[in-house]
C-alpha cells in the first residue's frame, strides 16, 4: 500500500512537471478566487493607464503636425469692457496695436450696441476698430451672432428681451446678415466666430440652446459669405467633443486656469488640466473631423470673486500676477495650438494707465515679440 502511495506521488510530481500550464492555471483560479477588490483596482488602474497613454499620445501626435505651422499670436478686445475699466477705448486699441504688434485681433459686433433700437444700425464703433485694424494690416475674427464674448454673454437688445423666440429669431438673423455684408469684403477679415461657447450654460444670461438655431445660423452666414472660414468655440469645462452639427470650419476652444468658484468651495479654483490635455482634444476633433483648433480664449486677467472694479488689488493678484502672466504665455504655447487668443488685454493696459503698473504691459511686449 505504502508503495502505492508512493508511486502516486511520484506520478503527481511528474504530471506537474510536465504539464506547466496546468499548474499555471491553478495559479491563476487561485490568484482570481482571492481579493477580488484587489483585482478590480488594479484592472481600473491598467485601464486608467492605457486610457491616459492614449489621450498623451493623441496630444504628442497633434503637437508633431502642428510644428511647422506659423504661431499667431493675438487678443480679445472689447471697447465697453475697456470703458467700464475707466480706459478709453480708442487710445486702448490704438496701444494695443502700436505697443504689442499683434497680428490677430478678436472683435465683437454686439447687438444690443449696434442695434439698440429695432431697424436703426450704428457701426460707427466697430467701424473704426476695422479701420485700424486694416491701418496696421491686422486680422480679424470677427465675432457675431447673439452669444459673444464677455458678460451677459447674450448681448439682446431690450427691446427683444420680452419678444417670444419666433419673434426675436427673425430680427437677429437680419442683425447678423447687416454684419456680415458689411465686413465680408474687408481685406483683414480672416474668420468669423459664430454665437461664443454656445451651448455653456452654467455662465451667462442665455435662456436659448437650440441647436437648430446654430445650425441655420451657420447655413445663413456660409450661403453670405462663402470664403470666410467659420468657428465654433466651446468652453474648457465642457465635457465631450463636439461632434454634432454644425460642423465649423475651424474649433476653438477657451481656456481657463484660476477662477473664483462661486458655486461649490467659494474659493479660488485651479484647473489641474496640463497644457498636453487641450493639445488631446485639438488631436482628438482633427482625427474625428479633419479640423483644426484655435485658442480663442486664453485666460490672462484676473477672476476674482466680485467685478474687477471693485476687487482690491491684492484679490486681483490672487487669480493673476506678473509671474502667472508669464507663466500663462508659455502654457498657451505648450497646447500645441498655433492660432491663439489672450483674454484680458484690456486689463493689462488698465493696470498700466490707471494702475501705474507696466508690468503686464511689458511682458505682453516681450512675450508677442518673441511670438514674431
Amino acid at each position: 500500500m505504502a508503495q502505492k502511495r508512493q508511486q502516486n506521488k511520484s506520478a503527481s510530481k511528474k504530471s506537474t512537471k510536465t504539464n506547466p500550464f496546468k499548474a499555471i492555471y491553478k495559479s491563476l483560479i487561485n490568484w482570481f478566487t482571492k481579493n477580488l477588490w484587489h483585482k478590480i483596482i488594479l484592472g481600473l488602474l491598467i485601464a486608467s493607464l492605457l486610457c491616459l497613454g492614449t489621450m498623451y499620445g493623441i496630444a504628442r501626435w497633434y503637437i508633431w503636425t502642428q510644428s511647422k505651422t506659423p504661431y499667431n499670436l493675438g487678443v480679445t478686445y472689447v471697447p465697453e469692457y475697456a470703458q467700464s475699466l475707466g480706459l478709453d477705448p480708442v487710445a486702448t486699441l490704438q496701444a494695443i496695436f502700436k505697443d504689442l504688434k499683434i497680428k490677430n485681433i478678436r472683435l465683437t459686433s454686439y447687438w444690443d450696441t449696434i442695434e439698440a433700437t429695432p431697424g436703426q444700425y450704428n457701426f460707427s464703433e466697430l467701424d473704426q476698430e476695422v479701420a485700424m485694424a486694416d491701418q496696421y494690416h491686422v486680422k480679424i475674427n470677427l465675432s457675431i451672432g447673439l452669444r459673444q464674448p464677455r458678460w451677459p454673454e447674450c448681448h439682446m437688445p431690450t427691446w427683444a428681451a420680452n419678444e417670444t423666440y419666433s419673434q426675436w429669431d427673425p430680427q437677429l438673423n437680419n442683425f447678423i446678415t447687416m454684419v456680415v455684408n458689411r465686413y465680408k469684403n474687408n481685406p483683414e477679415l480672416s474668420t468669423y466666430e459664430l454665437e461664443n461657447e454656445y451651448f455653456l450654460k452654467v455662465f451667462g444670461t442665455c435662456t436659448n440652446f437650440s441647436r437648430q438655431r446654430l445650425i441655420n445660423e451657420f447655413n445663413m452666414v456660409k450661403k453670405l459669405d462663402p470664403n470666410h472660414p467659420i468657428i465654433i468655440n466651446r468652453s474648457n469645462n465642457a465635457l465631450g467633443t463636439p461632434i454634432g452639427k454644425p460642423t465649423p470650419d475651424e474649433f476653438g476652444v477657451s481656456v481657463y486656469k484660476r477662477v473664483w468658484d462661486r458655486t461649490i468651495t467659494h474659493r479660488y479654483f485651479e484647473y489641474p488640466f496640463p497644457a498636453w490635455f487641450y493639445a488631446f482634444l485639438a488631436g482628438t476633433e482633427k482625427i474625428i473631423t479633419g479640423k483644426n483648433t484655435a485658442l480663442t480664449e486664453l485666460q490672462a486677467e484676473p477672476w476674482p470673486p466680485t467685478s474687477m472694479t471693485q476687487a482690491s488689488e491684492a484679490e486681483q493678484m490672487k487669480s493673476m500676477n506678473p509671474t502667472i502672466l508669464k507663466n500663462r504665455f508659455n502654457y498657451g504655447e505648450a497646447t500645441g495650438m498655433k492660432t491663439i487668443d489672450l483674454w484680458g488685454v484690456e486689463w493689462w493696459y488698465y493696470q498700466k494707465v490707471i494702475k501705474h503698473d507696466p508690468a503686464f504691459w511689458n511682458i505682453a511686449i516681450n512675450e508677442f515679440k518673441k511670438a514674431y
